[in-house]
């Protein structure tokens, strides 16, 4: 039927055809606003994209996903068993006892969604009664849902779920547009170096005006764990720390990534490097010591197992059961030993190779039982790490409480690093892709394990910081700075 036909209804009373047509030309004009508006806007995303990422992400990027996770929350929870209830699923019949299904089914909170560089986070209020593996379970059918990258689940807390979204990989990320956010900034003053070991003359050392060590200097942010956050070695919760990994796994990056940031910090810096010198070489002028075969080696250690010994007795003189218990005017500077293959020091091809070794090794394993307290700090790297190398090894390892795989030639060393402590992590380290350099498993706080990459920072860019923090290195008694 037409209009003025007999028997026409129009569907709006009150709106002709000549109203509607009245109104063409006004709605042609909104619609063409309304396309240049969208075009606008998918320009200056794509330009934001390109040239701003961050701002990208905050403007468009995170609305977009908070809009698709509150959307699609209670058709996922629906479809993923993750509601709860408010009413007693069983009931008495009689004698009878029946079980049925919810028929309203109560939906967990999502709340608290939060934009953050590598996504966002959320944190899921659990209803009296859930647990946590449901929504464990569920973390790949979210991160379908929310159309990202990875859905991480923290179930640490008790009544909440704490989830990471992750928009793309972390280990995938360009770390050496990343090397930039490497610069330590302004070089901190030396730190007051003592050299004996009474009160009085660690007093009597101190400039008065240098920076006083404190906790936070001995943690070093390296790169990204898979989980969003940043990678630290954290040298005040794991005193010590076994790198391992294979040549061109991306070992001495890590390594040359730690030591770019401790070397802006009042700490002391020692590099064992057996092998001539080549890997520790560029970090010489920050360097408080450096040897470079294995008779240096020995002598270096010898001369920081005194000095352990001479911290030992301050601590005692003052009830300190550590140096942070100590006045920060007392404070000696806290040293970060940075060993390098450490195959070089165990392998022996005569009798006297075996007695240096044994020196060397020996003072070695003191240093990771004493030091902890006393603030020496090891970093064990290596190629390889084997029973092989001989019983002292097992021993040294043991007191290595941080743990880095990287990519490694052979299982020996996988579960030497890390299968005293981390068994399941075995299977992850052996399956790190050779082509991706960086990517290791690692210790993550107390919690476990974890997969990380580090960040690579050029040559250039780590002379450079070397360079602006040489005038920071201590000199440490009984040892001769490098040339």
């Amino acid at each position: 039927m037409t209009p003025g036909m007999p028997g026409f209804a129009p569907r709006f009373p009150g709106v002709t055809l000549e109203r509607l047509q009245s109104w063409l030309p006004t709605i042609g004009r909104v619609g063409a606003v309304v396309a240049a508006v969208v075009v606008l806007l998918v320009v200056v995303s794509r330009l934001l994209r390109w040239k701003a990422p961050r701002v990208h992400w905050c403007l468009f990027g995170f609305p977009l996903l908070r809009l698709r996770m509150r959307h699609s929350w209670r058709y996922l929870c629906l479809n993923a068993d993750l509601t709860g209830t408010d009413r007693p699923t069983t009931g008495q019949l009689g004698p009878l006892l029946v079980k049925g299904r919810p028929i309203m089914p109560v939906l967990p909170l999502l709340t608290r969604i939060r934009p953050r560089k590598f996504g966002a986070t959320a944190v899921i209020l659990l209803h009296p009664g859930q647990i946590p593996d449901p929504f464990v379970n569920a973390a790949e059918a979210m991160a379908h849902a929310w159309r990202v990258h990875a859905v991480r689940v923290n179930t640490a807390q008790r009544g909440r779920v704490r989830l990471t979204v992750l928009t793309a990989d972390p280990l995938t990320t360009d770390r050496i547009a990343e090397a930039a956010a490497w610069a330590t900034g302004p070089p901190t003053e030396p730190a007051a170096v003592p050299s004996t070991g009474s009160a009085a003359t660690y007093a009597a050392a101190d400039t008065g005006g240098g920076s006083v060590a404190v906790p936070a200097d001995l943690v070093a942010e390296v790169g990204h764990r898979e989980d969003g956050q940043s990678w630290v070695i954290d040298l005040a919760t794991f005193p010590h720390w076994l790198v391992t990994g294979a040549t061109q796994s991306g070992k001495s990056t890590l390594i040359n990534a730690a030591v770019a940031r401790w070397a802006a910090r009042p700490v002391a810096l020692v590099g064992i490097d057996c092998k001539g010198g080549m890997e520790l070489a560029p970090h010489a002028p920050r360097l408080s010591a450096l040897a470079t075969d294995r008779a240096e080696a020995a002598d270096v250690l010898a001369e920081l197992v005194a000095e352990t010994q001479r911290r030992m007795r301050l601590c005692r003189q003052l009830g300190a059961r550590n140096i942070w218990q100590l006045p920060a005017h007392l404070r000696p500077v806290p040293v970060v030993v940075v060993v390098d293959e450490l195959a070089e020091l165990y392998l022996v091809a005569s009798r006297a190779d075996k007695d240096e070794a044994l020196r060397a090794t020996t003072n070695l394993l003191r240093l990771a039982q004493l030091g902890a307290a006393l603030g020496v700090h090891l970093i064990v790297a290596g190629q390889r790490v084997g029973s092989d190398l001989g019983p002292g090894v097992t021993a040294l390892r043991a007191q290595l409480a941080g743990r880095i795989c990287l990519r490694v030639n052979d299982e020996e060393t996988v579960d030497m690093t890390l299968g005293d402590l981390y068994p399941d992590a075995v299977e992850a380290a052996q399956q790190i892709d050779p082509s991706v350099k960086g990517i290791a498993v690692t210790t993550a706080d107390h919690a476990g394990w974890i997969r990380a990459r580090s960040v690579y920072l050029p040559p250039d860019a780590l002379t450079a910081v070397i360079n602006s923090t040489a005038h920071l290195a201590p000199v440490l008694p009984g040892l001769t700075p490098p040339a």
